[in-house]
């Protein structure tokens, strides 16, 4: 999808990540991995309309998925994307999971003609069921997970104590947010370089 979500945008709602090119990878860092147990950041429910409102504009239209649905979709995308990372097979379950969500909401491309001319848009068709935006999510994931070179790209933040995913779009990005794993990083060095001896 070519419409972006800022991180700013993102944080000041109350998720420490977001803001990547894929819906996906969005999805996939609304838990944190590392705390024991792992932490749903959709959680309340007004945490998840807060999350699905600020991501509507980079999905089809339509209503919010039920949460049982969305949390499916993000463990089967974290698991087969953490599969990637681990260089392990990914589990079976879930890529079933990202087929039947992708699959559950067929789509066909139209042309619509604007007052700027014709474009190029796609009909998501729920009158068959499922949920559009689970769909789209679904069909990023796949996109992702079969494109090696940009594949390639996906990292996990260096921070030790964080899980959050992303695309190293620029080769030199090691961190979730240059806000706050970034700057925990550089503090970190700062104190050692100070404090040593």
């Amino acid at each position: 999808m070519s419409i972006q979500v800022r991180v700013e945008e993102v944080q000041a709602a109350g998720f420490p990540m977001g803001g990547e090119p894929l819906v996906a990878l969005d999805l996939a860092d609304t838990v944190m991995m590392v705390a024991e147990p792992p932490v749903d950041l959709m959680e309340p429910a007004s945490a998840a309309a807060a999350w699905w409102e600020i991501q509507s504009r980079r999905l089809p239209p339509g209503p919010a998925p039920a949460p049982v649905a969305a949390r499916r979709l993000r463990a089967a995308i974290r698991e087969v994307l953490d599969a990637h990372l681990e260089d392990r097979p990914a589990d079976a379950a879930a890529v079933d999971d990202i087929n039947a969500a992708a699959s559950s909401v067929p789509a066909s491309p139209r042309l619509v003609v604007t007052g700027d001319g014709p474009r190029a848009a796609t009909r998501w068709h729920t009158e068959h069921g499922g949920n559009a935006a689970l769909a789209a999510i679904a069909g990023e994931a796949i996109a992702l997970l079969g494109s090696p070179d940009r594949l390639r790209l996906l990292r996990r933040c260096a921070n030790p104590e964080c899980s959050m995913l992303f695309l190293a779009e620029n080769p030199r990005r090691k961190w979730c947010t240059s806000n706050i794993c970034g700057n925990r990083a550089r503090v970190a060095r700062h104190y050692a370089r100070t404090h040593a001896g």
